[in-house]
């Protein structure tokens, strides 16, 4: 059974990992390494959000 609570903090470190790209991107030099592991770890959640949700 999926717990909704779980879920939402999913989603919330999703959000958080994408301001946190946002700001990157916002930088005058980004850090293209950093924002490479940034949706890594961004892609994993949604993955993760998907497969509970389904």
């Amino acid at each position: 059974m999926v717990n909704p609570e779980h879920v939402q903090a999913l989603r919330e470190k999703h959000s958080t990992l994408e301001r946190r790209i946002d700001t990157e991107n916002q930088r005058p030099h980004p850090d293209d390494v950093r924002i490479a592991e940034l949706k890594k770890k961004k892609l994993q959640l949604k993955d993760e959000i998907s497969r509970l949700e389904h």
